[in-house]
């Protein structure tokens, strides 16, 4: 099967047949949307202490998830931590980090309650040299039960987005979350994060998207976009969607999150012109 016929199946599988592609008409329209809300985000300083390893907790019998993903994946293997190597540095030097010292330092964070709840650290997957970045909002239970974002009918529903773009997880393209930890309500059940939530995990996110440098970050939903852009918690994400904001000197594009996209099937076709939008960004900065 050719690249051409690969993708058009996986975009019939996405609900967006007949299969459409970036003709002209279509970037022209999206270059005459307006580009505003510039914003830059601002280092956050945390406190990451030095603690004692705790012991990896099995999960409760896992409920319905709100992510809409509602068969468990079976939990991975996650070897006990014997110790913190050497002493960890205080969160000052988060920012001055490599990508070993960021991912241990993550998996023994306190800084907020998620770490009670979690099974383990969800610290992201990907090409370190990425020139695309998708950020989402957290864990989800099979991502908490796996240590790896987007893996459940979510994930397959954006491996699908990738490859439509001629990415493939691992190849040019990294993922991340907003926070690292799970984090659910009192019924078990997924939810946001909280605003104390965002601010305790964000240098982590800021320090991998310093070593990413990415061409163009993709923000899925309305957590990832409104924390990476510092707006108004109440701004919906079609007020953000068809614009070009800015993290620092960053393209971010907005688009829908896609486990929302599994319960909204009507909102496909706009993110496929999301993410033709951040195709056209993409190419016109890597050429300009």
């Amino acid at each position: 099967m050719s690249n051409q016929d690969r993708r058009t199946a996986f975009l019939h599988e996405m609900g967006l047949g007949p299969v459409w592609s970036q003709r002209a008409a279509v970037l022209q329209t999206l270059e005459h949307e307006p580009v505003l809300l510039m914003a830059s985000a601002e280092t956050v300083e945390i406190s990451v202490p030095v603690a004692a390893p705790v012991p990896q907790q099995r999960a409760a019998e896992p409920t319905l998830s709100a992510w809409g993903d509602e068969t468990p994946a079976a939990p991975a293997t996650v070897p006990m931590t014997a110790a913190v190597s050497a002493v960890v540095k205080p969160a000052s030097d988060v920012a001055n980090m490599g990508w070993e010292q960021l991912k241990e330092v993550v998996s023994n964070c306190t800084e907020c309650g998620l770490c009670k709840g979690r099974t383990q650290t969800v610290f992201g997957i990907g090409d370190q040299k990425a020139k695309w970045l998708f950020v989402g909002e957290g864990p989800g239970r099979n991502e908490d039960f796996q240590g790896e974002p987007f893996v459940g009918p979510a994930g397959k529903l954006l491996d699908n987005m990738f490859i439509s773009m001629g990415l493939k997880r691992g190849e040019n393209a990294y993922i991340a979350n907003i926070v690292k930890c799970r984090p659910t309500d009192a019924n078990k059940r997924d939810r946001p994060p909280t605003a104390e939530e965002v601010d305790a995990c964000m240098p982590y996110l800021q320090r991998q998207i310093a070593l990413i440098n990415p061409t163009v970050i993709v923000a899925l939903g309305k957590t990832a976009a409104l924390s990476l852009l510092k707006l108004d918690p109440a701004t919906p994400v079609s007020k953000l969607r068809g614009t070009v904001h800015r993290y620092d000197e960053i393209p971010v594009v907005v688009t829908y999150h896609p486990a929302y996209l599994l319960r909204s099937l009507k909102d496909k076709s706009k993110a496929w012109a999301d993410l033709c939008l951040a195709m056209q960004t993409y190419t016109a900065r890597e050429n300009g």
